[in-house]
């Protein structure tokens, strides 16, 4: 593992403090890893030290997570046009001209914005468990949130906001892992203290109501791989069921080229098999991406 320690930083996009994660050398290939919901950079702690000895490894909170400010609803536009526009200005601010992207849940739609925006800029994409196929939606888990989509009201809110509750964060870090036993305690309820804080009802609720605008960009996406044949790795926890398999086996439609790997783990795979995404990123990387 990298002896490159991690660094706890911030700055400031739009007004609004952004903290992130670094480690390793400052003239290293950067790569840029976009945390989903309920969590935030915490879920890359053990991934980062075991990259850091080849790349500049960054990882921001998004707005609304982890420890980036959460302005309320009602200060800031919680859609994810915003959290991709204000992760741009963030990449611009610390002079990322050219990095590759780690999604993972919503990060994905946030990084693959970028994507689109700025395609030079894109040296590679790592997804895990990052969605961008409709094939993808688990229809089970994702029933709730379209039905909130689709008519938001008190009797649909009430199911998403279970969601985000100690017990639903809970499942999303345990469910689909064959040994659930392995998965720290201190993850979930991390990211459920997080996630109970004041205001965060509302802040959720926006981001969820916006969810359909990611749907809609699916084809935009898909041309994109198309266009730029972008080295991809897939790395799917494969017992997932928010974003099933299909959504990873899905890219080679578009990116013949795609290495896709299936790993015996549910929606956190870093939870339980950092060293191994570690190791097939490592690979794929230092095949597509030059000192």
């Amino acid at each position: 593992m990298s002896t490159h320690q991690v660094h706890y930083r911030t700055t400031v996009v739009r007004g609004h403090e952004v903290f992130y994660r670094e480690a390793g050398p400052a003239d290293a290939p950067v790569l840029l890893l976009l945390h989903g919901f309920p969590s935030s950079s915490h879920m890359f702690r053990e991934l980062i030290p075991r990259l850091a000895h080849r790349y500049r490894v960054i990882a921001p909170d998004h707005i609304g997570f982890g420890r980036s400010a959460a302005p309320s609803a009602a200060e800031f536009d919680y859609s994810f046009a915003e959290l991709a526009a204000v992760t741009e200005e963030f990449t611009e601010q610390l002079g990322l001209d050219r990095f590759a992207l780690y999604i993972q849940d919503y990060g994905a739609p946030i990084g693959l914005r970028l994507a689109l925006a700025r395609p030079e800029r894109i040296t590679a994409i790592v997804t895990q468990n990052g969605n961008a196929y409709e094939e993808g939606l688990g229809k089970e888990a994702w029933a709730p949130v379209f039905a909130y989509i689709a008519d938001p009201h008190p009797g649909t809110a009430a199911p998403v906001r279970e969601i985000r509750s100690l017990e639903g964060i809970k499942w999303q870090y345990t469910h689909g892992e064959p040994e659930p036993d392995l998965v720290s305690p201190d993850a979930y309820h991390h990211d459920a203290a997080l996630m109970a804080r004041e205001g965060q009802d509302e802040i959720q609720l926006a981001l969820i109501g916006d969810y359909g605008s990611n749907i809609e960009l699916y084809p935009a996406f898909q041309e994109y791989f198309r266009s730029s044949q972008v080295p991809l790795l897939a790395v799917w926890g494969g017992h997932d069921e928010i974003f099933v398999p299909e959504g990873a086996l899905a890219f080679r439609r578009d990116l013949p080229k795609a290495g896709i790997h299936l790993l015996p783990a549910g929606h956190f795979a870093l939870e339980t098999h950092a060293g191994q995404v570690a190791a097939l990123m490592d690979g794929f990387l230092a095949r597509n991406l030059k000192p």
